[in-house]
C-alpha cells in the first residue's frame, strides 16, 4: 500500500507535482554556480528514478560518496524553501506568519513604530480566523517591545497587553486540555480498544468527567468547541453510545457550516467531522441523513474554493469513497455498487504515498461484504484472505476478527465442507490469543461448527434459534457493534426465507429510510 522508501529525500521527490518540480528548478537556476550544481544533478537522478538506488547515484560519477550525506540534506532543504516560497497567498496561516517575520525584520532594525503597526493588524487578523496561538505569540513579542520603553506609548497599553495575554493564554490552555483529552482517550481506544463491560465503562466515564467537570461550555470559542466535540465525540464512540456520537459529530460539523471560512483554514478537521459524522449516522442506519450530508460533503470538497494539496486530495478521497461503500451496504444496494471497487483500487494506487496499509484492508473488507451481499463468494473470499494473511494490523484486530467470521460463513454457503472444519478451528484460536471472544463470535463459531450435524429437516429451524439469539444480543451495548461489521441477521433471514440477503437489507433500509 503506502510506499515503504527509507529515503526521506527520494519521497519527497516523489510526492512534488509537476507545477513544484519546474518551480524548483526556476529555484535552483538561481543558486546555480560550478559549486552548486550537483545538488540539481542529485535532483535530476532522483526524480528519473523509479526506486532508491544509491549505487546507481554514485555510479553516475557526478557525486562522489563522502558529499552525498551532506549533499542530500542540502537538496532537502532547497527543495522546501522553493515549496515555501510557492505557497497559495490565501493561506491565513503562512500569511500571519510571514507578516510575524517582517515585524521582526523591523524590530531588529529599530523601526519599532513599524514594527508595532504590522504586529497590530496581524493580531487582529489572527483573532478574526481564530488563531489564538499565533495572536498570543504576537502580543508576547508587543510586551517584549513595549517594556523596552522606547516606544512612549500612550497611557494604558501596558494593562491592554497584559488583558489581552491572560485572555489568549486561558483559551490556549483550555484548548490545550481538551486536544489532550482527545488525543489521550484515542490512545485508550488504540491499546483496549472499545468498553466490554460496565467497569470499563465507568472507568471512561469517571476519567472524561474527571477532565471536563471545571469547564464552562458557554465561553468557548471557535477552537475550544472544536475540541470539546473531538473529546465528547472519542468518548461516545469508546462506550459505542452510538447517540452520543452522532450527536457531537453532528455539533462538529456544523460548526464547521456555520464558519465557513473555518472549513477552507482548518479543511483536515472538517474531513474528519464529517467522515465522524457519517459513520455515526451508518451506524444508527439513519438513511436520509447519511445521503444528505455525503452528498454535501461531496459538493464543498469539489468547490473551487477548498484548498488543495496532498495530504487533502487523500483524505477526501478515503473518505468520500468508504462512505460511498457504507451506503451501498447500508441500503443493500450490492450489485449497483460493484463498479466502484475498480475505481477505488485505481485511486488506491494514485494515493499509496499517503494511506496506510488499515485503509487498504478496511477498503477490502467493504469490498468481500459487496460480493457477498452479491452472493460472488470466491471473490468476497479472495479479499478477505489478503486481510487474513496481512501480518501488520496489529492495530485493527477487530477487522481481522470479522474478516475470518465473514470468510467462515462465505465457505458455509460455498459447500467447502473440510476448509470450514480448519477455518473454525484457526479462527476460534485466533480470537482466544487476541482476548475478544465476544458472545457474538462464540455464537457464530459454534452455530457454523454444529451446522453439518443436522438433519436437513432442522437446519431451518435451527436458523430461526440463532436467529432469535442474535436479535437479543443485538439489544447488548457491548455487543451491537459487531453487528455493524457483520449483519449476521440479515444472512439468518435469507436462509429462513430463502431470499437474497441483499433483498432483505433493501426491505429494511426503506423501513428505516428517515
Amino acid at each position: 500500500m503506502a510506499n515503504h522508501q527509507k529515503d526521506f529525500l527520494f519521497v519527497l521527490i516523489k510526492s512534488l507535482s509537476k507545477s513544484e518540480k519546474r518551480q524548483f528548478k526556476i529555484f535552483a537556476s538561481r543558486l546555480e554556480t560550478s559549486s552548486n550544481t550537483k545538488f540539481i544533478e542529485l535532483f535530476n537522478i532522483l526524480d528519473k528514478s523509479e526506486v532508491y538506488d544509491e549505487k546507481l547515484i554514485l555510479k553516475s560519477g557526478v557525486i562522489q560518496k563522502v558529499q552525498l550525506s551532506n549533499l542530500k540534506s542540502y537538496l532537502y532543504k532547497q527543495i522546501l524553501v522553493s515549496i515555501r516560497l510557492n505557497i497559495p497567498s490565501q493561506n491565513i496561516r503562512y500569511q500571519l506568519r510571514e507578516q510575524m517575520d517582517f515585524a521582526v525584520i523591523l524590530y531588529n532594525k529599530g523601526l519599532y513604530k513599524q514594527s508595532l503597526k504590522i504586529l497590530d493588524k496581524t493580531k487582529q487578523q489572527a483573532l478574526e480566523n481564530d488563531e489564538k496561538y499565533m495572536a498570543y505569540e504576537i502580543v508576547e513579542f508587543e510586551k517584549l517591545i513595549e517594556s523596552q520603553y522606547i516606544t512612549r506609548s500612550i497611557q494604558g497599553r501596558a494593562d491592554e497587553l497584559v488583558i489581552q495575554a491572560k485572555e489568549l493564554n486561558y483559551r490556549n490552555t483550555i484548548s490545550s486540555k481538551l486536544s489532550n483529552l482527545s488525543l489521550q482517550l484515542y490512545g485508550i481506544m488504540l491499546k483496549t480498544g472499545y468498553v466490554k463491560n460496565d467497569e470499563e465503562y465507568r472507568y471512561i466515564d469517571d476519567y472524561f468527567n474527571k477532565h471536563i467537570s471545571k469547564l464552562d461550555e458557554s465561553k468557548f470559542g471557535f477552537r475550544e468547541k472544536y475540541w470539546f466535540y473531538n473529546a465528547n465525540l472519542w468518548r461516545s464512540f469508546l462506550v459505542q453510545d452510538f447517540l452520543a456520537s452522532y450527536k457531537f459529530a453532528y455539533k462538529w460539523v456544523q460548526l464547521f457550516y456555520d464558519n465557513p471560512n473555518m472549513i477552507y483554514l482548518n479543511p483536515v478537521f472538517f474531513l474528519k467531522g464529517n467522515h465522524y459524522f457519517l459513520e455515526s449516522l451508518y451506524m444508527l442506519k439513519y438513511t436520509s441523513n447519511f445521503k444528505k450530508y455525503l452528498n454535501l460533503l461531496e459538493e464543498t470538497i469539489t468547490d473551487p474554493k477548498f484548498p488543495a494539496n496532498d495530504n487533502i486530495a487523500s483524505l477526501s478521497f478515503l473518505y468520500v469513497y468508504n462512505n460511498k461503500l457504507n451506503l451501498h451496504i447500508l441500503e443493500g444496494t450490492f450489485a449497483e455498487s460493484e463498479y466502484l471497487i475498480p475505481e477505488i483500487l485505481e485511486k488506491l494506487k494514485l494515493h499509496s504515498e499517503h494511506l496506510d496499509e488499515h485503509h487498504e484492508m478496511l477498503f477490502f473488507y467493504k469490498f468481500a461484504s459487496i460480493y457477498f451481499g452479491n452472493e460472488k463468494y470466491n471473490e468476497c473470499i479472495n479479499y478477505l484472505d489478503k486481510i487474513i494473511n496481512n501480518k501488520n494490523l496489529t492495530m485493527r484486530e477487530d477487522l481481522m476478527c470479522f474478516a475470518r467470521l465473514l470468510s467462515l460463513i462465505a465457505h458455509y454457503e460455498l459447500g467447502k465442507d473440510y476448509y470450514l472444519e480448519n477455518h473454525l478451528k484457526s479462527t476460534y484460536k485466533f480470537l482466544l490469543k487476541m482476548n475478544d471472544l465476544h458472545e457474538v463470535q462464540k455464537e457464530i463459531i459454534k452455530f457454523l461448527r454444529n451446522l453439518n450435524n443436522f438433519y436437513p429437516a432442522d437446519i431451518k429451524k435451527e436458523f430461526k434459534k440463532m436467529h432469535t439469539r442474535f436479535v437479543e444480543l443485538e439489544k447488548n451495548t457491548y455487543e451491537k457493534r459487531a453487528f455493524l461489521y457483520l449483519d449476521i441477521i440479515s444472512w439468518l433471514e435469507s436462509k429462513i426465507e430463502n431470499r437474497k440477503i441483499a433483498d432483505i437489507i433493501k426491505e429494511k433500509a426503506k423501513l428505516n429510510n428517515r
